[in-house]
């Protein structure tokens, strides 16, 4: 029997595994396949998961995998890379999320990032704005499975980390079941092993990155069939994904789960993301006790010069639906961006909510 057969979905393998991980979710506990760190993500989102959000957000989870906010090669190459590299070293694990096509360029971008101490380098083929467009990458780069390909064999030939792909199931009217495993296939068969899959396919004219995020339906079982399909990868599934019962429901059938904006937009969602996914002691920490942890980044960061807004914006979900969670919002936006703003606001709005 080949690995492939003893792998495949309803073979006595399969179904023992099965019956292990149902047994294990009953106890609020997920057995991952693979005992992948990925079980949990949040997705790398332009202008929310910058470094000072992902140091919040590790308040919350010791285990969940972070993202990067998409990084162009071409920035790396011809801007200031130290500075776009910056991050803090609590983020750990995070990844870095490059956008771009061209392969040489890529590969320099990847070893940039894995010298600058990133666990993983992800290649966005999955944005559907006109700009990412207007560059020949992102989400138009499912059309042509083999460049990406390249992209990510030039990539693996120079560092010593995981390189994944984060896409959609489609593009277009290009979003048959057929089309999205041969676009796994060709990339998985250079040695790329990880695919996070946005389960609705980017609609590229005619609808912003808001409405691509909404309007086209999620089919999930697109992405269950590519596991079912290449059971040795490993598959997370993103897009419309809002609690971790969801969460953990999914983690029946795929090896990890990413959240976007109910992470960004509901923090403390995340505080039982240890607990009730990796299996760890369960923790009975308050909303207020993590913002408390967070207070001295904050303080380390004013003092560096940082202005108050870049860390208090990412605040103001986190008493979301709590009395007086709406005063210590209105509280941040309206005084977090003033000039000169310090730790005395946070602390006001926390009065609020204490």
């Amino acid at each position: 029997m080949t690995l492939r057969e003893f792998l495949t979905p309803g073979s006595a393998f399969d179904r023992t595994l099965q019956q292990l991980k149902e047994l294990l979710f009953t106890h609020g506990a997920i057995l991952n396949t693979t005992m992948s760190d990925h079980i949990f993500c949040v997705a790398p989102m332009m202008d929310w998961t910058d470094r000072h959000d992902r140091v919040f957000l590790r308040q919350f989870s010791r285990r969940a995998f972070l993202y990067t906010e998409m990084v162009t090669s071409a920035a790396l190459k011809y801007g200031d890379a130290q500075y776009l590299l910056q991050y803090d070293p609590a983020e750990h694990p995070v990844a870095l999320q490059l956008g771009g096509s061209d392969p040489a360029e890529l590969a320099e971008a990847a070893q940039l990032g894995r010298e600058a101490g990133f666990d993983e380098i992800n290649l966005n083929v999955g944005c559907p704005s006109d700009r990412v467009q207007s560059g020949a990458f992102g989400a138009c780069l499912m059309a042509e499975p083999d460049l990406v390909a390249k992209c990510i064999a030039s990539m693996m030939r120079v560092v010593d980390c995981p390189i994944t792909v984060k896409s959609r199931i489609g593009i277009d009217e290009r979003d048959s079941r057929d089309e999205l495993l041969r676009f796994v296939e060709t990339i998985a068969n250079v040695g790329c092993e990880m695919f996070i899959i946005h389960a609705r396919k980017a609609i590229l004219q005619g609808l912003s990155p808001k409405e691509n995020r909404e309007i086209p339906p999620l089919h999930y079982d697109r992405v269950f069939a590519v596991k079912e399909s290449y059971p040795e990868l490993e598959i997370i599934i993103n897009g419309g994904i809002v609690s971790l019962r969801q969460a953990q429901e999914l983690l029946q059938q795929i090896d990890g789960v990413m959240l976007g904006r109910e992470a960004y937009q509901n923090p403390y969602l995340l505080h039982q993301v240890d607990s009730l996914l990796y299996g760890e002691a369960s923790t009975t920490k308050s909303r207020q006790e993590y913002l408390l942890d967070y207070v001295p980044y904050i303080e380390a960061q004013l003092a560096k010069g940082t202005p108050l807004k870049h860390m208090s914006r990412h605040l103001l979900g986190l008493f979301k639906g709590q009395p007086g969670g709406k005063q210590f919002r209105r509280h941040l936006s309206e005084n977090g961006h003033k000039p000169n703003a310090g730790l005395n606001v946070i602390m006001d709005a926390l009065s609020f909510v204490s």
